[in-house]
């Protein structure tokens, strides 16, 4: 078994983290504590699922599927973000590629994880 912090979607996903921590802390106070704290917690959500997705033999695939889950959360809550313009273009498409990498290996995963005991 892999150690999670090898994983090239467990990397992408704490760098996406990090990013979104920062970008919170530039959030109007109006928008901090409510749109800021829901990306923080989907983001931690995020990392912790593929952390318990790599440890995890029976529900891997469960893990898998909460992780994407929390990552479109996370996409969603970018582009509520961006329209209300509490984060700007530049930094809206900043993050992009991170997420569509996240999503691909996540996908990838659960399609792997899926043959593998005969879900998909």
């Amino acid at each position: 078994m892999m150690i999670y912090d090898n994983l090239p979607v467990y990397k992408i996903a704490y760098d996406l983290n990090i990013e979104l921590f920062m970008l919170v802390k530039s959030f109007e106070r109006e928008y901090k504590y409510t749109l800021g704290e829901k990306l923080k917690n989907n983001s931690l959500k995020l990392i912790i699922n593929i952390y318990k997705a790599n440890r995890n033999k029976i529900t891997k695939i469960d893990y898998i599927m909460k992780s994407r889950q929390s990552l479109e959360k996370i996409r969603l809550l970018l582009r509520i973000s961006k329209d209300l313009k509490v984060i700007s273009l530049k930094k809206f498409v900043k993050v992009q590629p991170k997420i569509e990498s996240i999503s691909k290996q996540l996908s990838s995963w659960q399609k792997y994880e899926g043959k593998n005991d005969g879900r998909v």
